[in-house]
């Protein structure tokens, strides 16, 4: 999760670094866009490589090192963004019905987020104050 000297925004479990190994296979190299609570409600949406176009009001929040693949993007739009710059995302895996453009749709598994308050040191790490965490997280 938090390797030393540097702090990540997002991570992966095992159960779904195998799906998403699984799907690399099937499709290519992936990346995700985190839902921002449309179609699908705030799923974290796995698409093929240029499947889904990101631009300039979209953040990059990290990319999920997997081995035997390559690295896998992570985005979210700007707006979502500010709601969620206090939170470190962790992409999971259960059983259910995928997400209707996502790529696990067919799988029987499905994508989810798992969320945590930042740490003081990833507070820090990110620039942010540890006081305005503990608003954020009171005002949401």
């Amino acid at each position: 999760m938090v390797s030393i000297g540097r702090h990540q925004r997002v991570d992966v479990t095992d159960a779904a670094a195998a799906l998403i190994r699984e799907l690399t296979a099937q499709h290519g190299p992936l990346m995700f866009h985190q839902s921002g609570g449309c179609c699908d409600g705030s799923s974290p949406m796995c698409y093929p490589v240029g499947m889904f176009l990101t631009g300039p009001s979209d953040v990059r929040l990290g990319a999920l090192e997997i081995d035997g693949i390559e690295s896998v993007e992570v985005y979210m739009s700007e707006s979502q963004f500010e709601y969620w710059k206090y939170t470190h995302l962790t992409i999971d895996v259960v059983d259910g019905r995928g997400a209707g453009f996502s790529v696990e749709g067919p799988t029987g598994k499905r994508f989810l987020i798992r969320s945590r308050m930042l740490n003081d040191a990833e507070l820090r790490y990110f620039g942010l104050s540890a006081g305005t965490a503990s608003t954020a997280s009171r005002s949401q």
